[in-house]
This record gives structure tokens, sequence and C-alpha cells, in this order.
């Protein structure tokens, strides 16, 4: 097995072929994703854009019709929008923003991603420690203070799955450049929307919120994320950027899911019941498991720490085809975290049992 450690879960084309088998045969708990299977009528959506032979052009480089619908989405403007390639796209420009103002400050232990943005722009960064101990799902205060120029935040916080408060990020605005709050995974959160920035950023112009709708609809393969900043600066972004950085599929699936609001907050409900049953549910019963502390999460993924190395027990998980997020690529985390994503309650209680059975033997 190779050393290299990922960056992302949701590898299954290489896991499959290091364990001889079909992606399909994986269970994957290691790319945090509502466990549904995509809506028939959003399949209708594409499917009717590939008959319009939507293909066969070039997109509308000001993605207006998209732009739109997510502002309606939000109650905002729509020259507040930029969408992206997913949200990973727009933190690569967030990077390259964050690079001109100075000095980065990244929680740790936090997403992966972030650094190697920053690196791309050779921008300076430093991570600072979040305490290690947290007992409620609640949203958290905010426990960082300044010391940079440019902060960014992970709303719920990804791997510990922290919710932190709106009013205390909010503090926070006045004493950075640049705040970049990742919120890709707060549209899950049950009661998650209350805590989001979004409606601050007229206000606030260093403020940018970066959205998916990758996680919340277990779209990883359409790519289609969005920034909502200050107009001047996503007009930056742009420029910087390909051309095209949306296909057109992606642009018709967005403009579906922004505008047919009843089947959209029926599924976001859905999520929401879920998220809250199962995330109590397996946590409860990891922590009847020997040798390992689960942490409570508010999103749909919770962290676990084994007393000792849980690489070989990650490994003979993998073995069972069952795949858990190796957590090295967290700064400040070891071979003693895993981070696990919520399944339905069947494959919720797989991930358990085997997770019990290689941790008596």
């Amino acid at each position: 097995m190779s050393e290299a450690i990922s960056l992302h879960g949701g590898n299954l084309i290489y896991e499959g072929r290091r364990l001889g088998c079909r992606p399909d045969q994986l269970l994957d708990a290691s790319a945090s994703l509502v466990p549904f299977p995509m809506s028939k009528s959003l399949s209708r959506c594409l499917v009717k854009a590939l008959r319009e032979d939507v293909l066969h052009h070039y997109p509308d480089r000001d993605y207006l019709e998209l732009r739109q619908a997510i502002a309606k989405w939000h109650q905002i403007d729509a020259a507040m929008v930029l969408p992206g390639n997913g949200a990973a796209e727009l933190i690569t420009w967030a990077a390259r923003d964050a690079s001109f103002q100075g000095l980065s400050s990244l929680p740790s232990p936090g997403f992966a991603d972030y650094e190697r943005a920053l690196r791309c722009w050779q921008a300076a960064f430093r991570y600072e420690s979040l305490p290690r101990v947290w007992s409620a799902t609640r949203p958290q205060l905010f426990p960082l203070t300044p010391k940079s120029d440019v902060l960014w935040i992970t709303n719920p916080h990804n791997p510990t799955g922290q919710l932190w408060s709106r009013e205390s990020i909010k503090s926070c605005l006045p004493n950075y450049k640049l705040v970049i709050c990742d919120e890709a995974f707060l549209p899950l959160v049950p009661c998650g929307e209350d805590e989001s920035l979004v409606s601050l950023i007229a206000n606030n112009s260093n403020l940018v919120v970066i959205r998916s709708l990758t996680k919340l609809f277990s779209l990883p393969g359409l790519r289609i994320g969005y920034a909502i900043g200050d107009p001047e600066r996503l007009e930056r972004w742009k420029n910087w950027r390909d051309p095209w950085p949306l296909n057109a599929l992606a642009i018709a699936g967005g403009i579906y899911l922004m505008t047919n609001t009843p089947p959209v907050e029926s599924w976001i409900q859905r999520v929401h019941r879920w998220v809250e049953k199962e995330g109590q549910w397996i946590y409860r019963n990891l922590d009847q498991l020997p040798g390992i502390t689960p942490y409570p999460s508010a999103a749909n993924f919770l962290l676990i720490e084994g007393d000792v190395s849980l690489l070989s027990i990650n490994e003979q998980m993998a073995q069972k085809r069952i795949l858990l997020r190796d957590c090295r690529s967290f700064v400040d985390l070891d071979e003693r975290w895993l981070r696990i994503s919520l399944q339905g309650r069947l494959d919720n209680r797989r991930i358990v049992n085997a997770l019990g059975t290689c941790l008596s033997h």
C-alpha cells in the first residue's frame, strides 16, 4: 500500500484496484456524502439537458441563470455569487486572494486542501490549534483570537464536526483583512442555516462564504460549488480563472436544484432527519466499543480516537470492503484517528459490527 495520504476520501477506483473488487462493492464511509440515491426528478433534468443538446454549445461564461437561481435561494444580489467547479476550485482562488492579504491562519486539525491551495501561490500561513475537547453538538463559540491577516473557517468544522455559532464568528470579522468561511457541510446540519454567515456579507466586504451542492445532494461527480462575497472581489476571481470552469450539465443541475423549492426542501428535511437520527445512533454504539473514543458531531461525520494506532484497524476494515477516512492528512491528527461518515442504518450497523470485530482481535 502506498504511503501517500490522500487529501480527500472517496478514492473508490484506487481502493477497488488495490483490494481486487469493483468500486460499487465497497462501502465508502471515507467521503462525507448523503447516502440517498439521486432524485429521479434531477436525473430527468440532466437527461432532458442532454436531449436538448446542451453539450453542443459553450456554456454562458457569466452563468447568469445559475447565479440568479442561487441568489434567489439566498435572497441576495446575483452580483454576489460566483459559481465554481466544486468548492475546491473556489478554495484555490480564495487562496490566491489570501496570498495578497498577508498571513493566513488555519485552525487545526483542518481540511488539508486549504494548505494545498495556499502553497499554489506561495502564500504565508500558520496553523492554530483548536481545543481537543468538545462535549455538545449545539453551536460552539469560535475559540481563536486574531493572530494573522486572513482567517479560514470551516463551519461545521472538518474533521471535528463542531458547529461554530454565527455570533462568535461575526465578532472576529473586524479583526481580519479577509475571512473565508467554508460552509460546504452546513446545509446538512439540522438548524445549521441559523449559523450561516451569508447574511453578513452585504455589510462585510472582507467576508467570503464558500458553499457546495456536492455534499448535500451527493453529486461529487457533477462538481458544483459557489462563492458568495463582495462583487468586486468575485469579479477578480472570475478574471483569474479559466473561461468555462462549469460544464453545461453542472449548470443545468445547479439551476434545477436552486429553483425547484418544494422537492429540494423535502430532500433537505429528509437529510436533517437522517443526520440527527443516525448521528446519535452511531455515536452511542461506537462509544460502547473497546479501545476507541468517538467524539460528538453536528455534521454527517464524526471522529474516533484510538488508544493506540488505528492504521492496522483501518486496513482490516478495508479488507472487509469498508472504507474509513485516514486522518493523517489533517494537521495535528496522527495514526490514532479515523473519521467515519454516516450511512443508512444497515450500513452504519455493518460499520459498527465490523469495527467491533477488528478491535476485539
